[in-house]
């Protein structure tokens, strides 16, 4: 029998020898003896412990199979839109959780039409802002090659009118740009070199002895409301209570740790977000102040009196571990739009207003609510008796428009 008719693809025989491998690690962590010294006192089994977390880990990145995505199949830099997410439920209740949920492999990177504008702002940022967008920490420097040896399979497979694999890297049709990959030292910062080739802002933290993961390399240029500079270093818990995210210590923080201890490298996981932004700037919301000054916020913004000033800020966030390194990696990609262009959409402003009428006063001033609420509700309230007017039927929504879209 032919090792075609055994095989389907050379990706199938990889697996099946990796899966050997496998067995084979896993045979050898549980027959080994531990290597301490034969006089070793019997402490609290701290050693055993230790020994069995290193097999678990060789055992998960040496069982992880290698996935390559399908073909994104009519994808177009001049003609596939963004996704339309619009993440926000009706009230009255606005529930606080991690709202994850599982996403295909395939649809881990998100690229759309709009790839040209964010490449250019990406560009522009690292050049002016250098280290305050873009940083990674020695200790972080192979988690961020495997990231971008990542993004370097999946890419061009993906997305193959967009990349092109090299033998050394990855090109992109559209730009004429080559990133070697294999090179040393790599001609820029990994990260910044990862951010280049998506939509989405890259963050990677790191586990460490004392069991937090903390973010040690990014590349964060177009946040809109935060700066990589000052939250560079933190824990996963300081990121959240610095940021005053409402609720974190009472609802989040414990099933958050929990998560992260037990993500693997097979499972990639999302979330969506929304916020209200009070000027058109992607990179930096400056209506809440220069990007410069020592503290920004709602605090600093002044209110928005005219609605073609409120923008919605969406963001579609993954989750994944990296196989090898065992880094997790955040991927953030915003969807900006104008309200004025959301709210014609049916059931969008009256399912909007609903929603921001359902924030306690905790998330209100974390969403800055105060700051444009009367001018925004009063424009979707009317916008939503339009659509009634004109015969939206609200009891059907379910049938067109399930959460996040």
């Amino acid at each position: 029998m032919s090792a075609s008719a055994i095989f389907a693809s050379s990706e199938d025989a990889l697996h099946a020898f990796l899966v050997v491998a496998c067995i084979a690690v896993l045979h050898i962590a549980i027959r080994r003896p531990s290597r301490r010294h034969v006089d070793a006192p019997e402490t609290s089994g701290a050693g055993t412990a230790m020994d069995g977390a290193i097999h678990q880990n060789v055992i998960k990145a040496i069982c992880y199979k290698v996935h390559r995505p399908q073909p994104y199949h009519g994808w177009s830099i001049h003609d596939t839109k963004p996704l339309p997410y619009r993440a926000f439920r009706y009230g009255p209740k606005y529930n606080i959780t991690m709202g994850l949920r599982t996403i295909a492999a395939d649809e881990w990177i998100e690229l759309d039409n709009e790839f040209p504008k964010y490449h250019a702002d990406k560009a522009a940022r690292i050049h002016e802002r250098g280290d305050k967008c873009t940083r990674t920490d020695p200790d972080a420097i192979p988690a961020a090659i495997e990231l971008l040896e990542e993004l370097t399979d999946y890419l061009p497979a993906r997305y193959p009118s967009l990349f092109k694999r090299t033998r050394v890297g990855i090109d992109n049709l559209w730009s004429g740009e080559s990133v070697n990959t294999v090179e040393r030292p790599l001609r820029e910062d990994p990260m910044a070199l990862c951010a280049r080739l998506v939509q989405d802002d890259l963050a990677l933290l790191l586990e460490q002895p004392d069991g937090t993961y903390r973010l040690l390399a990014g590349c964060i240029l177009l946040a809109g409301f935060w700066r990589l500079s000052d939250k560079f270093g933190m824990s996963l818990s300081d990121i959240h209570t610095s940021g005053n995210v409402p609720f974190f210590r009472e609802k989040l923080e414990r099933g958050m740790v929990k998560f992260f201890q037990r993500m693997n490298p097979d499972t990639i996981h999302g979330r969506n977000n929304y916020f209200i932004q009070l000027d058109h700037s992607l990179p930096w919301s400056h209506s809440i102040g220069s990007e410069d000054d020592p503290v920004v916020g709602w605090n600093t913004a002044e209110r928005a009196e005219i609605i073609h000033h409120h923008w919605f800020r969406s963001e579609r966030q993954t989750l994944r571990r990296l196989p090898r390194t065992r880094a997790i990696c955040f991927t953030i990609r915003t969807y900006f739009l104008p309200i004025t262009q959301i709210a014609e959409e049916d059931y969008v402003p009256g399912r909007l207003a609903s929603a921001i009428r359902s924030w306690d006063d905790d998330v209100s001033k974390y969403k800055g609510r105060e700051k444009y609420a009367s001018v925004l509700l009063d424009y979707l309230d009317r916008k939503h008796q339009e659509q009634m007017h004109n015969g939206l039927d609200v009891s059907r929504e379910e049938e067109t428009r399930r959460y996040p879209w």
